[in-house]
């Protein structure tokens, strides 16, 4: 990452394909449970989708999509960084921004990734309930999480900067 300050910015069209792309590369960083056959298939998926059916915002280095989040009301439904990104804040950055200005409380992490939900207990939230299968009725457990109380734990973990 260069000394030049990350920057929070809403979603376009012009970002679609480095959005695609950073998705590509933090799921082959991060979701080494996914089968070759389940990673194309999520992968063709997300390329067909409209993006714009989300409320997308992207970190942006110097003008290139280092990560981002995207939420459909007050849940997150994917939260992805970079591969050369991760570990240096901007996921808690992300999770900060969503939870202090955009009222965020739920999420679905894959039981299986065991960093993402280390991450997201840290940030506060708490399992509710598990699924055998995730959404598309693969065997990937889905843990639904919840924030247990948002009042004042972005200050406390965070240090309330978004």
């Amino acid at each position: 990452m260069s000394s030049h300050p990350v920057e929070i910015e809403k979603y376009s069209d012009l970002l679609r394909e480095q959005v695609l792309s950073v998705w590509e590369k933090s799921v082959l960083a991060t979701h080494h449970f996914l089968t070759r056959e389940d990673f194309i298939i999520l992968k063709n998926l997300l390329y067909k989708l409209d993006l714009n059916l989300f409320e997308i915002y992207c970190l942006t280095d110097r003008g290139r999509v280092a990560g981002f989040i995207a939420l459909s009301g007050r849940k997150i439904e994917m939260l992805f960084l970079s591969p050369e990104y991760i570990g240096l804040g901007l996921g808690k950055r992300l999770i900060s921004f969503a939870v202090g200005s955009l009222n965020a409380n739920l999420i679905d992490v894959n039981e299986q990734n065991t960093r993402a939900l280390q991450f997201y207990r840290k940030a506060g939230f708490e399992v509710f309930e598990r699924s055998d299968k995730d959404d598309l009725g693969k065997s990937y457990p889905l843990l639904r999480m919840k924030l247990k109380n948002n009042k004042g734990i972005i200050r406390r973990l965070f240090g309330g900067r978004f």
